[in-house]
């Protein structure tokens, strides 16, 4: 059975930081690129930041360009997603899911979903 668990999120505010943590289970992890993805309320869900297999390469939605960083952790089967200088337009849920065939910032090739943590950054 395959599983994504999103962890971390939380209420901070502006100009603070968190860290989610996407830790995954029956799957082989080093074949797959993990994708963060958030979706905040009355909006549609937005690609955010990918991270290939074998830590090849990252790729960042312009929203979180220079302020979010991924990375993932092969020996824990686990990936991260830094959260730096937040501000309110980053509240939203955020989910981590699982792709086999690459890095995309488009929800629909992937195959496996978290079921999302929550995010809320207060002025």
């Amino acid at each position: 059975q395959v599983q994504l668990v999103e962890s971390g999120g939380g209420l901070v505010k502006t100009g603070e930081s968190l860290r989610l943590s996407c830790a995954t289970s029956g799957i082989t992890f080093d074949e797959y690129a993990i994708g963060w993805f958030r979706q905040a309320p009355g909006k549609e869900r937005e690609g955010i930041s990918c991270i290939s297999r074998g830590d090849i390469g990252t790729t960042y939605a312009d929203s979180v360009k220079g302020r979010f960083t991924v990375s993932r952790d092969n020996a824990k089967n686990t990936v991260y997603l830094q959260l730096n200088n937040l501000t309110p337009e980053d509240t939203a849920v955020y989910y981590c899911a699982a792709e086999w065939t690459g890095c995309t910032l488009a929800a629909g090739p992937y195959d496996y979903w978290g079921q999302g943590t929550q995010v809320t950054v207060v002025s």
